[in-house]
């Protein structure tokens, strides 16, 4: 009996050890599972696009905050709800409801996106036009259980979109257009000048002694002397004529449909006496030069390349005669050093 019950109690022992073992790993995977969870939700909450899941029915299961935001659902309001009504799209053209890619995301197993001209309904009854697509969730199977669909404001698309079409044209120190832009603001130019039997000057500058000045002061200093060139030159030309950077410290004057080709070297003396004066650029007060060459469309080229080259060539020219001057091209200066 003693040796029978000394048997029964080490059998017990050996299951409640065999249960506590069991336990703990059960415990060790759920807090695993946890542990995971929590690190897929922070980081759906940390992404800039709205998340939200739903089930085989197309009931929600999970909004990230971004979503709360843009459907205006509580996560714990939404949860349960039929995605139409979290979701609720309709076709700003006919106000009927739109298909829900979520629900064509289940039907067609694949990934689809926003039908054209939909706006999503907010819960307070706002309109917010969203850029989405919406795939398939499946298990380890293979099985279709659910949709994920991953939407944004629309207008962030248009900002986003505005701000790299911006930086492709201007220059982002000074604002100016860029090299890019300019080049078809002269070939626009060069159009209408032929057009209208018009001449179209070009005056290519360069800041005498800026690499000085950028080595010595700093080049906070300079950048701040290129910004003040800017707007000078901005203001000594009609609001139909276009000043670009160039790159440096270079910049080109396009004075369009000019009648007369001494009007161009009026508006380049009236930049050099601007220049001319003290600017204050932070504790310095600089005095400041540039020299400027001129070409005319079409007397000494006509087309782009040869108005831009031979400026250049009657800056340099403006340079070495001593500086702070201009020089209208003429064709013998590239036969001379």
């Amino acid at each position: 009996m003693l040796y029978g019950g000394h048997q029964s109690n080490n059998a017990q022992t050996t299951e409640n050890d065999a249960e506590q073992v069991a336990d703990e790993r059960l415990r060790s995977v759920e807090n695993a599972l946890q542990v995971e969870r929590g690190w897929a939700k922070a980081t759906l909450n940390s992404i800039g696009d709205a998340v939200l899941t739903t089930d085989l029915s197309a009931r929600v299961t999970y909004l990230n905050r971004v979503a709360e935001a843009l459907t205006g659902w509580a996560s714990v309001e939404a949860l349960g709800k039929s995605i139409d009504q979290v979701l609720k799209l309709i076709n700003i053209r006919t106000n009927e409801p739109a298909p829900n890619p979520a629900l064509r995301a289940i039907e067609e197993n694949r990934t689809v996106g926003l039908a054209l001209d939909c706006v999503l309904i907010r819960q307070d009854g706002s309109q917010l036009e969203i850029e989405d697509s919406a795939a398939p969730i499946h298990d380890s199977h293979g099985v279709t259980v659910g949709a994920v669909i991953v939407f944004h404001d629309a207008k962030h698309s248009l900002t986003r979109a505005e701000q790299l079409a911006y930086q492709a044209h201007y220059d982002a120190l000074t604002k100016l257009p860029n090299r890019f832009l300019f080049a078809e603001h002269l070939a626009r130019a060069i159009r209408l000048a032929k057009r209208h039997d018009h001449y179209v000057a070009l005056l290519y500058l360069d800041i005498d002694n800026f690499k000085c000045i950028n080595d010595s002061l700093g080049h906070a200093v300079g950048d701040s002397l290129l910004q003040f060139v800017a707007t000078c030159l901005v203001e000594c030309v009609r609001d139909t004529d276009c000043v670009c950077r160039q790159g440096g410290d270079e910049f080109i004057v396009l004075l369009s449909e000019i009648e007369k080709l001494t009007d161009a070297a009026r508006v380049a003396e009236k930049i050099l006496r601007a220049l001319a004066m003290p600017c204050n650029v932070g504790h310095y007060e600089l005095g400041i030069s540039v020299s400027i060459g001129i070409s005319f469309y079409p007397d000494h080229g006509l087309n782009e390349y040869s108005l831009l080259e031979n400026a250049d060539t009657a800056m340099y020219r403006a340079k070495k005669s001593g500086r702070n001057q201009c020089q209208v091209f003429s064709h013998d200066m590239n036969n001379k050093n």
